[in-house]
């Protein structure tokens, strides 16, 4: 799995049949010390996820064995929504102190 921050959504009117209803955001994934990393990845939201909330990402086969996604093409899924993330006793990040 990998940290993201959800950076926009992708809308697609016409797609394979099997991702119909499905929501695609726009990813830009986060290092260690919680900066953003060049480039960006497209993934199916299966949580609800909303704009500038950090998520977990699950790619490659892991993201098609979610129940009910087991048959949609996809390579990344986000699959969490985080809270926070601590390392070596300090706060990298807190959805709390986020929202204002």
């Amino acid at each position: 799995m990998q940290i993201a921050r959800v950076i926009g959504t992708v809308v697609s009117t016409q797609k394979e049949p099997s991702l119909q209803g499905s929501k695609f955001l726009l990813l830009q994934f986060i290092d260690e010390t919680g900066e953003t990393l060049p480039g960006y990845e497209v993934a199916l939201d299966c949580v609800g996820a909303g704009f500038d909330e950090w998520v977990l990402v699950s790619r490659g086969s892991a993201a098609r064995i979610i129940p009910g996604h087991e048959a949609r093409p996809s390579d990344a899924a986000v699959i969490a929504i985080i809270d926070t993330i601590s390392a070596a006793n300090r706060s990298i990040y807190s959805k709390r102190e986020r929202d204002y």
